[in-house]
């Protein structure tokens, strides 16, 4: 398998207005980290309880709301959504600020800074998935998802020591003062933006529950969709319990400490992020589904691997490895359900995805744990490896997927003579679009 040969996109710069909204991005997400460790941290101080309690309260309006916000995000114009989305949380962090300062960190303050921050990333997060292809060409989405994993990655890596500096210096307060001046930047990079892949509204609208139902039905039945929606359930319920349960399970059971645990997780990072930053720089490989679906092979090693180390280095070495196969699933499959989703369903497509890793992840983390505690960590390592395993081979019977590209068929050329004519109407690609949506 070879690196796709349309060296258009080694030509080709990433557009300024996605750079810019990247920025914007990242500096919000930052914010976002500091601000999560701040809530979790003050919320410890309440009792463990209370701290799932808090945690809960992110997760459930986000959960619940996420197909409505899709279809919010497909009914109107996404660039307003970030506005909004964005002014709404440098409110919601003034408020915390000046509550936290007056009153300390009372667990109404933590949960009502929770339920709001929930039912904000559930209309924010499918636009803010779907600005990719909004922004960028088809022929560059490959890199421009490689670049924005990259960003995500470092960020993880960074923010929640950022988020003890800033609570060890001016506790709650001071994390919600960053947080909103990171969302303040990111407003006006909102403002300034303008999407370059729009169609407009249909005339004639249904209901908003019934639009977002229309999202699920769709992508359903959609023969790229349908299949790369099953392997990212496998991939979400299987692979991000690693980082999160069997790793400090494992440096439990072999004695290593939670420091040992800490630079396991760090090379699993590095491992996703080397596979973000080649495939910003080179693009992707020109069968995006098969690699993919290959892409479990490096993690279903990694973690079989990483249950049986019982030296730190192995381990090290197994987390990389497993970050590679991540990387590889991330900046390829992420790509080509963009590409597959018409702009019409774009957000919609996006929700359904993120509800898909979070009520997948909810069930698989509970009896992952429940399996720890009747087996070991080493048993529940190579159930998750097993599983993974299985998922790609079910990938890779899905023709659609194995033939996917990053682009849809009615595109070919047509992005690539905008980018080359400059003027940013994609006109005949949203004529297209237009159509496209009215007969899904």
């Amino acid at each position: 398998m070879s690196i796709a040969d349309d060296h258009i996109a080694l030509r080709t710069k990433l557009p300024r207005t996605y750079l810019l909204w990247l920025g914007g991005a990242f500096t919000s997400q930052l914010g976002d980290a500091a601000m999560y460790f701040a809530l979790g941290w003050a919320a410890t101080a309440h009792g463990g309880g209370a701290a799932g309690l808090v945690l809960t309260s992110v997760a459930l309006p986000r959960t619940l709301l996420l197909l409505l916000g899709g279809a919010v995000a497909d009914r109107f114009s996404p660039r307003r959504i970030l506005i909004l989305g964005d002014s709404m949380m440098v409110a919601m962090t003034v408020g915390v600020a000046l509550t936290a300062y007056a009153r300390g960190s009372t667990m109404w303050l933590l949960l009502g800074a929770g339920v709001i921050i929930g039912t904000i990333d559930a209309f924010y997060l499918p636009v803010s998935g779907s600005m990719p292809r909004r922004l960028v060409g088809a022929d560059n989405l490959d890199r421009a998802v490689g670049l924005s994993q990259s960003g995500s990655q470092l960020i993880s890596l960074v923010g929640g020591s950022v988020g003890g500096a800033l609570v060890t210096a001016g506790g709650l307060t001071g994390a919600a003062v960053f947080d909103g001046v990171t969302f303040a930047f990111a407003v006006l990079v909102a403002v300034l933006i303008r999407p370059r892949f729009e169609v407009p509204p249909p005339a004639e609208r249904t209901n908003l529950l019934r639009e977002a139902a229309q999202g699920v039905t769709f992508s359903l039945r959609h023969p790229v969709l349908r299949p790369a929606l099953l392997l990212t359930g496998g991939v979400a319920g299987f692979a991000i319990p690693v980082g999160s349960l069997l790793v400090p399970l494992l440096a439990r059971e072999n004695h290593w400490g939670a420091q040992v645990a800490g630079v396991v997780l760090g090379g699993e990072a590095l491992g996703a992020l080397v596979v973000a930053l080649l495939v910003a720089r080179w693009g992707a490989f020109r069968l995006p589904g098969v690699v993919a679906a290959l892409s479990v092979v490096p993690m279903a090693l990694g973690i079989a691997v990483l249950g049986q180390a019982h030296q730190a280095p192995v381990a090290v070495s197994a987390g990389a490895c497993f970050g590679l196969g991540l990387g590889l699933f991330v900046t390829h499959l992420g790509p080509v359900m963009l590409g597959a989703s018409p702009v019409t369903h774009l957000a919609r497509v996006q929700a359904l995805i993120t509800l898909v890793q979070s009520l997948v992840l909810v069930v698989t983390l509970n009896l992952l744990g429940q399996l720890a505690d009747v087996v070991d960590a080493f048993a529940t390592a190579l159930v998750c490896a097993a599983v993974l395993a299985g998922a790609g081979v079910l990938a890779l019977l899905s023709s659609p997927l194995r033939r996917a590209t990053m682009k849809q068929p009615q595109q070919d050329g047509q992005d690539g003579q905008d980018e080359q004519d400059g003027d940013g109407d994609g006109q005949d690609e949203q004529d297209e679009q237009v159509r496209q949506g009215e007969t899904v």
